[in-house]
């Protein structure tokens, strides 16, 4: 087995160590050579393909991580996602390659929970639109909704969505969740009624999304789905871009089907600056910043370079994927 001393490790996350240098200083103490990223963005297949043939380790932020990537990566033996989603990752390719595969579950729960409730009262009192036309010199009189007394939806009860469950128990909403995998007794914990899909899209004054991108989910949110919901309602999505059917949504706000939405993840990421979401006012979006708290990307930064550092030392990672 190869020393650590002798191990390169390419690090792409960009907030990788930028609320805590002891992350940087703890993995170049103990490897040959670490590999950052100057390109400030996630990295294609091809600028992988040309990198990884180099490294033993890599720890992984939101990369395009296929099979052409990986394809001459002999040396590399894992993958220590940064962050919970491996829906970029082709877990078939690095599993056919003996090419472990970590991630970081519950290290950004609760600042992705935070910012779901922050977007949650930023369309219900239109906090955006009332700070614009202030600006302008105006002194507008709008009406929100509010949180007490609505049903609130969550599309997912896991980590994060129980974090976003536990907070709205103070705001005295009506909280109902479908999650096929949470057991009933578990949400009534929480303060949530289980329901099924259906029940719970046409319940929702607030439908917030929870789900991992999966064959499944993807594209989950298309245009029969939003016909579904209240006219009323509110959208938020604070999970993957990839579970939303972008122009489905863009007609029904615009048609008035759906109240307004928040996104804080895109199909494309970063999206064209001409993105037609971007000219509705009822629209708020964010740039895939739920996870970025000093909290959370210093929790995902340890738990990434423990897990990496484990395997490459022969010992089991405390979050293994495949």
């Amino acid at each position: 087995m190869k020393a650590l001393s002798d191990c390169v490790i390419l690090v792409t996350p960009t907030s990788f160590g930028r609320h805590d240098p002891r992350l940087h200083s703890a993995l170049a103490e103990v490897v040959g050579e670490v590999i950052g990223n100057e390109r400030g963005r996630p990295l294609t297949s091809d600028e992988l393909r040309d990198i990884l043939p180099g490294c033993d380790g890599y720890i992984a932020g939101q990369d395009h991580i296929d099979l052409r990537a990986l394809q001459g990566a002999e040396r590399l033996r894992v993958i220590a996602r940064y962050g919970v989603g491996v829906d970029r990752v082709d877990l078939a390719a690095a599993q056919s390659r003996g090419i472990i595969v970590t991630n970081t579950p519950g290290a950004n729960a609760d600042a992705v929970a935070e910012l779901t409730i922050g977007l949650m009262l930023a369309l219900a009192r239109q906090i955006p639109q009332s700070n614009q036309r202030m600006r302008r010199g105006e002194w507008p009189r709008l009406s929100g909704a509010s949180l007490a007394g609505s049903v609130v939806g969550l599309l997912g009860l896991g980590a994060i969505g129980q974090a976003v469950a536990r907070r709205l128990r103070a705001f005295g909403c009506i909280l109902q969740a479908h999650d096929p995998f949470v057991a009933s007794g578990q949400a009534q914990e929480l303060g949530a009624q289980l329901v099924e899909l259906d029940a719970l899209v046409a319940n929702a004054d607030f439908l917030s999304l929870h789900l991992p991108a999966t064959p499944d989910t993807a594209g989950l949110v298309d245009a029969d789905f939003l016909a579904r919901m209240k006219r009323s309602a509110f959208l938020i999505n604070t999970a993957r871009g990839e579970l939303v059917d972008e122009a489905a949504l863009w007609k029904a706000l615009q048609s008035g089907q759906l109240r307004g939405a928040a996104l804080d993840t895109f199909r494309h990421e970063p999206p064209a600056a001409d993105n037609p979401l971007f000219s509705l006012p009822q629209v708020i979006v964010t740039p895939h910043m739920g996870a970025h708290t000093t909290a959370a990307g210093n929790a995902m930064g340890w738990g990434a370079l423990h897990d990496c550092l484990a395997v490459l030392r022969g010992e089991a990672p405390k979050h293994r994927v495949v």
